[in-house]
This record gives structure tokens, C-alpha cells and sequence, in this order.
């Protein structure tokens, strides 16, 4: 599942648009005005990211408005966290490199 994820997060556009729904539901138009891609291209996008499991929509009326669901974020925050001390001691070794370099 967290593959799924990163590879939605990889597009940029996407990540924006996760970013404006984290404010709250938004319509496609109301995402498309802030975007310099047309009404089609957001559609695809957020269907991409409700395949992964990172958007839920609901009708209203004759709009469709578009949510950010966290959950899988969560899911592969808590895979990279496993990362954390490896970056931890790599950071460590490279300012003991650095402190005998400046003695």
C-alpha cells in the first residue's frame, strides 16, 4: 500500500492538491481555479489519488466535492519512520567528519 502512495505523491500536482483539500472539500472547479491545468486534468489526478486511497468524494447536488483521506499517509509515514535512525547516524558520522576537519 505505501507504494502506492509514494507513487501518487510523486507528481507535484498532485501533492498540491493534497495540500488545498488538507483546508478542507474542495469541487473539481474550485481546484482547477487554482491551478494552471484545466477542469479534465484535475479530474484525472484526483482519480489517481481516490484509486490510492488519499481522496474520497461525495455528490452534492450536481457537484462533486473532494476530500483528503490521511489514513495511507499515515501508513507511510510510519514506513519511512524505520529510516529515521539510519539518516540519525548518518548525520551524526558526517558532523564528527566535520568537527576533526576544523580542529
Amino acid at each position: 500500500m505505501a507504494h502506492d502512495v509514494f507513487s501518487g505523491l510523486a507528481n507535484p500536482i498532485r501533492r498540491d492538491i493534497l495540500t488545498e483539500l488538507a483546508a478542507g472539500p474542495k469541487s473539481v472547479t474550485d481546484l482547477a481555479s487554482r491551478f494552471e491545468i484545466g477542469r479534465p486534468a484535475v479530474s484525472e489526478h484526483l482519480q489517481v489519488l481516490r484509486n490510492i486511497g488519499l481522496v474520497q468524494s461525495e455528490q452534492v447536488g450536481q457537484h462533486r466535492y473532494y476530500r483528503l483521506d490521511a489514513a495511507p499517509l499515515a501508513e507511510a509515514a510510519q514506513w519511512l519512520a524505520g529510516f529515521e535512525q539510519y539518516w540519525k547516524e548518518r548525520l551524526r558520522d558526517l558532523r564528527s567528519v566535520l568537527d576533526e576537519e576544523n580542529r
